[in-house]
C-alpha cells in the first residue's frame, strides 16, 4: 500500500510517517518504481507508535518498546521497567504541574484586579517576590 493508505489505516499523517522511516523506526518496502510500498506490518507498527506516543513515551523509548515488541525472547520485566520509568516521570510532572497551579491560584488571589497599578504577579514574576 501507498503511504495514503498506510496513512489513513494508521491514524498518522504522511509527513509523521516518513519521519518516523527517517529516523529508522520503520523501513517499509520500496517498489520497483522507489516508491514507498508499506505491508501490514508496518501499518501495525505505526499504531504500535501512535499509541506509545500517545501514552507521552519519547521517540526513544518507543524505539526501545518496539525493539523489545519485536525480539521474541524478551523478558517482560524488560518493558515494566521502562512503563515505571515513564509513571515515575508523569507522576514527578504531576506533582510540579500541581506546585504551579497552587503557586499562580496564589497569585491570581493577591492580585486586586482593579486599576491601582501595583500588581503582585508582576512582582513574583519580575523578581519573585
Amino acid at each position: 500500500m501507498n503511504i495514503g493508505q498506510a496513512s489513513e489505516r494508521s491514524g498518522l499523517p504522511s509527513k509523521t510517517i516518513r519521519y518516523y522511516e527517517d529516523i529508522g523506526l520503520i523501513r517499509p518496502e520500496r517498489g520497483e518504481n522507489g516508491y514507498r510500498d508499506y505491508a501490514a506490518t508496518d501499518v501495525h507498527k505505526l499504531r504500535f507508535l501512535q499509541r506509545s506516543r500517545g501514552l507521552g513515551f519519547s521517540v526513544e523509548e518507543c524505539r526501545q518498546l518496539l525493539a523489545l515488541y519485536e525480539d521474541k525472547d524478551r523478558a517482560s520485566a524488560d518493558v515494566r521497567d521502562i512503563a515505571q520509568t515513564k509513571l515515575t516521570e508523569i507522576d514527578r510532572k504531576i506533582r510540579e504541574l500541581s506546585e504551579l497551579r497552587h503557586t499562580l491560584e496564589h497569585l491570581v488571589h493577591a492580585c486586586h484586579g482593579n486599576d491601582r497599578p501595583d500588581c503582585p504577579i508582576l512582582e513574583e514574576l519580575s523578581d519573585g517576590g
